[in-house]
């Protein structure tokens, strides 16, 4: 079974994927009901919170990650968007999340730096991966490919302490 086969069948069944990706904003608005309003009723819930920001969060990246690629490296059109696949997950994650944002700080969220920082590091895979596609750089190397996975990763390591640096 390909991606392909998995998003074609998920995208046979709009119903049950609008409900999927529906019932996890459903639930921060429900466990924002549920938690009360003193300080130590919500913070019994940042578990709870964990696991729906973790939820809403990894169909989110992966759809806007699987967005960036469609239009940066495959070319495809907005006209051949999947609003079900491509859209709807981003959507989601962006409902949860401010709905969590409104109970609950995201520094009280068991995890969430670790959200924040695999995004950046996606992001700048994405970005090198674009520009080594955009300025055609493939060349015959006697170089082991071993010291340029070591050159990658360094590379990365360098991105994500400017970016914390940064911000």
């Amino acid at each position: 079974m390909t991606l392909r086969d998995v998003f074609a069948a998920l995208s046979g069944q709009p119903i049950m994927l609008f409900l999927l990706l529906s019932a996890v904003p459903t639930g921060a608005f429900l466990v924002n009901l549920w938690s009360g309003e003193t300080a130590e009723a919500i913070w019994k819930w940042r578990y709870v919170y964990a696991v729906l920001v973790y939820l809403a969060c990894i169909p989110g990246i992966f759809a806007v990650t699987l967005n960036i690629y469609l239009f940066l490296f495959e070319r495809q059109s907005i006209w051949d968007m999947n609003l079900g696949l491509q859209v709807l997950p981003v959507l989601t994650m962006v409902a949860t999340l401010m709905l969590i944002r409104r109970k609950i700080p995201f520094s009280y969220i068991p995890g969430f730096g670790k959200l924040s920082s695999f995004l950046t590091l996606i992001g700048a895979v994405m970005g090198i991966l674009w520009f080594i596609d955009r300025t055609r750089i493939y060349a015959v190397t006697y170089v082991p490919f071993a010291y340029i996975v070591v050159g990658f990763v360094a590379l990365l390591l360098i991105i994500r302490f400017a970016w914390s640096r940064i911000f």
